[in-house]
């Protein structure tokens, strides 16, 4: 590596990184993007080569360390420059009124003048930027004191981490961390069919993704920030509160647009009314309005209580609920087998639209709330968003209604139903069943799976509807010429798909392992299933004991394989995937001959030589493997400068601990 080369990389670098934060703010800011994904996705990609050629160019500002970094042990205090204060509630328009009255009666002859803004249904983040980089997030805590998050808070992409104009030397700027309506439906989605209990609203969503220790589940949890305010700051030159979002827009935040300026207080409150309703209309959920004065120097001089600020109330909307009937309680298939039933009721309108069913999740929370056919039910829709049964109303019945059982038999296949321990939700085993089938036809397929190129959801949705393909094994029976009488499937495109699907055959045992769709099972348990067994016909016949005797092989895991393997559908699917000539043996016996085969290595503290990514990338090139946590199972713990607690667990527990000096010589070459 010559000097020259570095300069010009970091010059790159550097130019990238302004071109990216520019793109972000365009696309998550302004929602008014100028380049496609695609050029946006080469720019990233070209600069995490350099900063992976150039390991000294990255900095925490970085826009490639958006996506998460290594699970941490927990969070760290992060006391706020000045304190974080809840507001005080107003529950209808003679509580604003009240509220305007106070603060005349603080401020005797003065002109007062108010600004308006959305009360965000998130949670309340405090962002510290020094010289204009972002240093540090918090949460509110107990508003002294809050928890460090910044990691967390770094993969929210309408976040700055480096300031447009010329920045102060410190600033903690306030704002609110949310989730969007969709990104809130989509994640309880996938929640539900991995059968993991659904978030009960939005702001419920935003906080649990925010408090995760692995910053890389916060990265997929698609969340987003509006700030309001600013803490502390030096440097800041505003004498409102509507300059300064001026000035924060400026910077690159993202502020809130239906924020108003109103010189007196009845303007203040018809704009809260007219909210009330359109509320529904926002991509995102609101539970009230703000209200608060706009001159800074008059909120100085009005002050705060113990626990609140005088200068400032929030308007709270009423809830909205329905009272109406429950005619039925239909049960669907998801598409890893759960069973969930759905409460479909008389219509009635709530939160802008005509609601008529509403998920009641699993048989636990109906016996839990009492819920019968036929019943009286209160309906309203969480956060805004979701229709949620709220409560039955037993005082009404009249001895007609109903109790509801889940059925025992998948209601779409007939297959038993399964429900593992310590979990609500009940599930069909069966891979065939027609409710589950497109999207194991589409796992099984793809890249990480079985590979098999062309085959997309057009031709699976086609596959699935005329009836060609009831099984994964089908996929192993289809010919050129029953493709070709689909629609846009020629002869090239036939042939090549029955070429991918025949190459398909020759993939690793691990592969097939994932393909076939088993609970719990991802990528890295088929690769060790695989190492371990060697062959499809072991792994089906061992026991749970055997299963949990295998290194990072859990309860879970293995009572999921055996119920998938004890299920006469799925045995008669491997069986024909054996016979169309799928291979069912492990190549993996090569790399049980690498040094480092089979030993778990844990990380704790920074390294000076090289980084933990690298690192770990070494220590899994020779075969080993790096864990987030210390347990028996551990070999070894690497401790770098400043090591947490998982060194003093490794010392409880007797596992070995090495150096930095010690770790390179263990990744030394053998001669």
């Amino acid at each position: 590596m010559t000097e020259l080369k570095r300069n010009e990389a970091a010059r790159r670098v550097e130019e990238l990184r302004r071109e990216i934060e520019r793109h972000n703010y365009r696309y998550y800011v302004m929602d008014a993007p100028v380049v496609s994904d695609a050029e946006f996705d080469r720019m990233v990609a070209e600069l995490a080569a350099l900063e992976k050629a150039y390991p000294d160019l990255v900095t925490p500002s970085s826009p490639t360390q958006r996506v998460g970094g290594a699970p941490r042990e927990g969070f760290t205090s992060a006391r706020h420059f000045t304190p974080m204060l809840s507001l005080a509630n107003a529950f209808g328009a003679d509580e604003l009124r009240d509220f305007d009255r106070r603060v005349r009666g603080a401020l005797p002859g003065e002109k007062t003048a108010y600004v308006v803004e959305p009360k965000i249904d998130g949670l309340a983040v405090s962002l510290t930027y020094r010289h204009g980089e972002f240093v540090r997030g918090a949460t509110r805590g107990d508003g002294e004191t809050g928890e460090d998050i910044t990691p967390n808070l770094r993969t929210v992409r309408s976040l700055p981490l480096r300031l447009l104009r010329d920045a102060p030397p410190l600033v903690e700027v306030r704002g609110e961390a949310y989730m969007s309506k969709d990104a809130f439906m989509k994640l309880n989605e996938r929640r539900e069919e991995a059968g993991e209990p659904p978030f009960a609203n939005p702001r419920n969503a935003a906080a649990g993704s925010l408090r995760q220790l692995d910053p890389g589940i916060t990265a997929n949890r698609k969340l987003d920030l509006f700030v309001y305010g600013v803490g502390y700051a030096e440097g800041v030159a505003a004498a409102s509160h509507h300059e300064t979002l001026a000035w924060l827009a400026a910077q690159g935040f993202r502020i809130n647009e239906q924020f108003r300026l109103f010189e007196d207080i009845k303007q203040a409150v018809d704009y809260c009314l007219t909210w009330q309703q359109k509320r529904f209309d926002l991509p995102y959920t609101i539970d009230g309005m703000v209200v608060k004065l706009d001159s800074l120097e008059q909120q100085q001089r009005l002050g705060t209580t113990l626990k609140s600020p005088r200068w400032a109330i929030a308007f709270k909307f009423p809830p909205e609920e329905a009272v109406t009937t429950l005619k039925e309680i239909l049960v669907s298939v998801g598409r890893t087998g759960v069973l969930t039933p759905t409460a479909v009721f008389r219509p009635v309108h709530l939160a802008g639209t005509t609601v008529i069913r509403a998920t009641l999740h699993n048989e636990d929370l109906i016996r839990e709330k009492d819920i019968r056919i036929g019943d009286r039910i209160v309906v309203h829709k969480a956060g805004d968003v979701i229709p949620e049964v709220v409560r039955s109303m037993p005082e009404t019945r009249t001895g007609r209604e109903t109790v509801f059982t889940m059925p025992r038999n998948c209601p779409v296949c007939g297959a038993g139903t399964v429900r593992e321990e310590e979990e609500v939700a009940l599930r069909c085993p069966n891979i065939s069943c027609p409710a589950r089938l497109k999207e194991s036809l589409l796992h099984f397929a793809s890249r990480n799976a079985m590979d098999i190129r062309g085959l997309g959801r057009a031709l699976v949705e086609q596959l699935v509807e005329k009836g060609m393909v009831e099984s994964v094994a089908d996929v192993y029976t289809l010919s050129e010429d029953a493709l070709m009488r689909l629609e846009r499937m020629g002869p090239k495109s036939a042939a090549n798909v029955v070429g991918e699907i025949e190459a398909s055959k020759k993939r690793d045992l691990s592969r097939l392992i994932f393909a076939l769709g088993i609970r719990h099972v991802g990528e890295r348990a088929g690769k060790v299933l695989a190492g371990r067994f060697g062959t499809l016909e072991r792994l089906m016949s061992v026991t749970e004991e055997e299963l949990t005797a295998v290194p990072e092989i859990g309860p879970k895991i293995a009572a999921s394989m055996r119920a998938f393997f004890a299920e006469p559908q799925n045995r008669a699917v491997i069986t024909r995937l054996i016979n169309a000539g799928v291979n069912i043996k492990s190549t993996a016996a090569a790399a049980a001959a690498r040094p480092l085969a089979g030993k778990v290595f844990v990380l704790t503290g920074a390294l000076t030589g090289l980084t933990r990514d690298e690192a770990a990338a070494r220590i899994e090139l020779l075969g080993g493997r790096v864990a987030s946590g210390v347990s028996r199972r551990t070999d070894y713990v690497v401790v770098g400068e400043n090591p947490g607690s998982k060194l003093d667990k490794a010392r409880e527990l007797g596992v070995a601990v090495l150096d930095e000096n010690d770790l390179r010589t263990l990744l030394a070459p053998r001669t």
